[in-house]
């Protein structure tokens, strides 16, 4: 069926970061969530169209994933840059503004998420901070071949990976492991479809900067010279 052709609803559960499209035209994909995108563009108006490519773009990023273990280490730090740092700042203020109509709607539900607004105000913040660092400071580094000077700044960012992983951990027990309990308006789907999208994505953005990005980094810089493998005398022998 075509995206035209789906409801509102159907395609905010289904799509990640549908409701952000739709809150950008104005289409109520809650209330509203039975109508097709079609009929609901017309009503308000919108060129459907063009909602259409928006949600195309979104399908098309996410089943998009280059290689990454051959890339040179400036090249992986702009996918980095690109796939996981620009989509968080983009991705977050949705999620937080679901949340929000999540708890004031269904506050008094006993499954109702509360205070996962705060959590997620809280991790925007962390991780904002954390990618500021990683941009101004250790991507620089790497990329202006700053030797083993990267290796205190790439030990903090390890350990703020830990931290955010933490947050995810609590993220799960606020969420149910992210399950949006039986009967969950469209608002309530659509924002735990976004909230695995975030799991996934800052766990594949933590494992490419831990476990490819800083293993290379450490590969380089943090092997001990030794006067075999270099050819140098240490000096205690008496050699000239």
């Amino acid at each position: 069926m075509d995206l035209l052709d789906r409801s509102l609803g159907q395609l905010a559960r289904k799509i990640p970061g549908a409701t952000a499209v739709f809150h950008q035209y104005g289409l109520d994909f809650c209330c509203g969530g039975n109508k097709s995108l079609r009929i609901a563009a017309s009503e308000k108006n919108v060129d459907a169209n063009e909602v259409y490519q928006s949600l195309s773009s979104l399908l098309i990023n996410e089943s998009s994933s280059p290689a990454t273990e051959a890339m040179p280490l400036p090249e992986l730090i702009d996918y980095i840059l690109d796939t996981f740092h620009a989509v968080h700042r983009q991705e977050l203020p949705e999620l937080i503004r679901l949340a929000d109509k999540v708890e004031r709607v269904h506050g008094d539900k006993p499954n109702c998420p509360l205070g996962l607004t705060a959590h997620l105000m809280h991790m925007a913040q962390e991780l904002e901070s954390h990618m500021q660092k990683e941009e101004m400071i250790l991507f620089p580094m790497i990329k202006q071949g700053a030797g083993s000077m990267v290796m205190g700044p790439v030990s903090v960012m390890r350990h703020e990976h830990d931290d955010h992983g933490a947050a995810l951990a609590e993220l799960e027990r606020l969420t149910n492991n992210i399950q949006p309990p039986q009967g969950a308006c469209n608002t309530w789907r659509a924002l735990y479809l976004g909230l695995q999208k975030l799991r996934h994505d800052l766990m594949e953005h933590i494992h490419l900067e831990n476990n490819l990005l800083f293993a290379k980094v450490e590969e380089q810089f943090a092997k001990p010279s030794s006067p075999e493998k270099t050819g140098v005398c240490c000096g205690s022998c008496g050699g000239h």
